[in-house]
């Protein structure tokens, strides 16, 4: 049972004011919740599920105070149009400047769509990179549709969010590439493994005065008609290739 505070409480976490000053997120579902229940790294404040599933993972939820809601319930507390079976209350991730050094880290330019900066972080997680710099215009990482994106591995990747110009022009002694419509052929780059890559806006692509601070412009070469292609997928190919 779930009490008419609770709802009020967990519904408000739909936006980022009310997350940001209770320091936490919401995800949902089973496959996303165990993912996190099995992270040690992972605060699940609270959780609520069916009586079910609960019985179904009590090994997973022994340290974890779950309490047990019905259909109804968990439809008026879910932020997905299909609520799936359990919900957890999770205490936001530590967020710390990265130190780029020796290391594949990403910048990101104000993605905004929110499957595509999730996307963008478990491809991350994939290729074994730790680190993630965005613009303060980027879609917030604590949104539902980014967290259900990311599948988990926002618990493994540091995401910092910055003035980026600002940021960029400090760092010195490191390759910096910036992914473009048109540049040097990423297929001839590989085996990086210190590098800062740059990836642009979904439809303007990287700002002028970030297109400055890259070394060299690089590109996916195409073969076909499209005009571009999604921010997410071109993070995955760039990565297949230079790490």
């Amino acid at each position: 049972m779930i009490s008419k505070s609770q709802v009020k409480y967990i519904q408000s976490l739909g936006q980022k004011k009310h997350r940001d000053e209770e320091a936490v997120f919401i995800a949902e579902g089973p496959k996303l919740v165990t993912e996190f229940l099995r992270d040690n790294s992972v605060v699940i404040k609270h959780l609520y599920a069916l009586e079910e599933w609960i019985k179904e993972n009590e090994v997973l939820l022994s340290n974890v105070q779950a309490i047990a809601i019905t259909d109804q319930e968990l439809e008026r507390i879910s932020q997905l149009t299909t609520p799936n079976k359990v919900i957890a209350v999770i205490e936001q991730f530590k967020s710390e400047e990265p130190a780029i050094k020796g290391k594949i880290s990403l910048a990101l330019d104000t993605i905004q769509d929110p499957g595509n900066l999730g996307s963008i972080i478990r491809i991350a997680d994939w290729f074994g990179v730790k680190q993630i710099i965005c613009s303060n215009d980027c879609v917030d990482i604590y949104n539902s549709k980014v967290v259900q994106a990311t599948m988990g591995s926002l618990a493994r990747v540091n995401v910092f969010y910055t003035d980026l110009d600002e940021w960029l022009k400090k760092q010195e002694d490191i390759k910096i590439y910036a992914t473009t419509l048109e540049g040097r052929d990423v297929r001839t780059i590989n085996g990086l493994t210190e590098a800062l890559i740059i990836i642009g806006n979904e439809s303007k692509g990287i700002g002028e005065e970030l297109l400055l601070y890259a070394i060299e412009r690089i590109t996916i070469p195409k073969k076909g008609s499209a005009e571009s292609l999604n921010a997410a997928v071109a993070t995955g190919i760039v990565l297949s290739h230079i790490s």
